[in-house]
């Protein structure tokens, strides 16, 4: 129980106004806003500051050319690239991702994620669920759980923020969805249409915009009476976090780069605002990596991405390996920016990454030069949260084809997420719109090497 230490004077029914005071409920007696904070502080309560990135490699990466190499296999299975040693003894990875291997103590790679549907989507790397047999509304997002379930770390900054730009495949540049929450727990697009909502209209001041707040409160006080389905709740928050974003700097200020120093923006590499590949996904712009790392600083509880165009048939539209050349070392330098950032700022702890694809690619290479979809297997790569890392986790056969040893299914590293958000998935649960308490995950527990 949390208390708030004040006079002590007795109330005709005998309990003492300190009693009174318990936080309990709503009702807080005219209290200040200070007087909660200093109590809050007193009993120990304070806001969690975990946060989670989460860097979809749109479009399928190939696993054996990134992080997965079978440089003994047939030419038609090996491919173009060599393996370099990193610095864990025995550990190779692509000779294009030279950053990455240098500090692959950083990281907990994972050679055997199973568990794809085969859909070119973001669906199944946003919420750990396949799209089929959804509850109605369908399945929320990680960003959309998360923020549901811990709130906002700053009332001023959206608990989810999606950085994915808009792309011709509208599936690929999806950034998590609400699902049966609702859209409250949308996630604040500031690449898209958010940008507009972080202006003041002219003639609109900051007093007029307090007014209009108060007006609306008194609203909703009204309507919150009436109201039986629970729809208030999530038209409260959206209109929280709308006043927030308009009279607070602090996210404007997160996604400005330019209050970085050059030698930083350097360091993370800079990239085309342009779509790559085909033209139908997102960029290689390696300032959302910066980006991320601003924004949960600012307090953002989750920030998905998606970078590149990962879906790499080959002919006529340039082979598998033209296009690694082009995106893995983008990929190499961005990700282990932010890596290297967040120890360095002290935030590896609390931070999570994790960078992985809807699924692989197939170990036998095309006649057109290209490597096709492949749900047998895939990777993901995990960084900070206070995880162990510095190991592979699994293995595939000699033709990486299908997991050998310890397959980790999507399940498990959407538990693993929660677990180093604080989130304990045994327990937590969400209402559907049907009334019925939904888990996050099935039945599947957090991976228990990184722990």
């Amino acid at each position: 129980m949390l208390s708030i230490h004040g006079a002590s004077r007795p109330y005709c029914d005998g309990v003492s106004r300190r009693d009174f005071l318990k936080i309990g409920g709503l009702a807080m007696g005219g209290l200040s806003m200070a007087d909660i904070f200093r109590a809050e502080a007193q009993a120990g309560i304070t806001k969690s500051k975990k946060a989670v990135i989460m860097v979809f490699l749109s479009g399928g990466p190939p696993h054996i050319d990134m992080v997965d190499m079978k440089p003994h296999a047939p030419s038609e299975i090996r491919g173009e690239f060599s393996p370099i040693s990193t610095n864990l003894p025995g550990v190779q990875i692509c000779e294009l991702m030279p950053r990455t291997a240098q500090m692959m103590d950083k990281f907990a790679l994972i050679r055997s994620v199973v568990g794809s549907e085969g859909r070119h989507a973001a669906f199944q790397c946003m919420t750990g669920w396949p799209v089929n047999n959804q509850p109605q509304g369908g399945w929320p997002s990680l960003g959309s759980a998360t923020s549901k379930l811990l709130g906002p770390v700053h009332p001023q900054v959206p608990a989810f923020v999606g950085l994915s730009p808009p792309m011709k495949n509208a599936t690929w540049g999806d950034p998590g969805q609400p699902g049966f929450l609702g859209q409250a727990y949308a996630p604040f697009k500031p690449a898209a249409e958010g940008r507009a909502d972080m202006v003041l209209n002219g003639g609109i001041t900051h007093t007029r915009l307090d007014d209009r707040k108060q007006l609306l409160a008194g609203f909703d006080r009204f309507r919150r009476e009436v109201d039986a389905t629970g729809a208030m709740e999530g038209m409260d928050a959206a209109t929280q976090q709308a006043f927030g974003v308009l009279t607070s700097s602090r996210l404007a200020d997160a996604l400005d780069l330019t209050k970085e120093s050059k030698e930083v923006r350097d360091r993370y590499g800079h990239g085309s605002p342009e779509p790559a590949g085909y033209g139908d996904a997102g960029p290689l712009l390696n300032d959302y990596f910066l980006t991320a790392r601003r924004l949960v600083e600012a307090g953002v509880r989750c920030v998905t991405l998606a970078y590149g165009r990962w879906d790499w048939h080959g002919l006529p539209y340039g082979t598998n390996f033209e296009h690694a050349r082009e995106h893995l070392p983008m990929l190499d330098q961005g990700m282990t920016a932010l890596v290297e950032d967040l120890h360095q700022r002290g935030m590896a702890d609390d931070v999570s990454v994790v960078i992985w694809g809807e699924f692989g690619r197939s170990p036998r290479i095309t006649k057109e030069v290209g490597r096709d979809h492949w749900p047998q297997v895939s990777f993901a790569m995990l960084a900070g949260g206070g995880m162990k890392t510095g190991q592979v986790i699994g293995s595939t056969n000699r033709l990486g084809e299908h997991a050998v040893d310890r397959p980790v299914h999507f399940q498990e590293v959407f538990s693993t997420l929660y677990n180093r958000l604080g989130i304990d998935t045994n327990s937590a649960t969400l209402t559907d719109l049907a009334g019925r308490p939904q888990y996050l995950v099935d039945h599947r527990q957090a991976i228990r090497e990184v722990l």
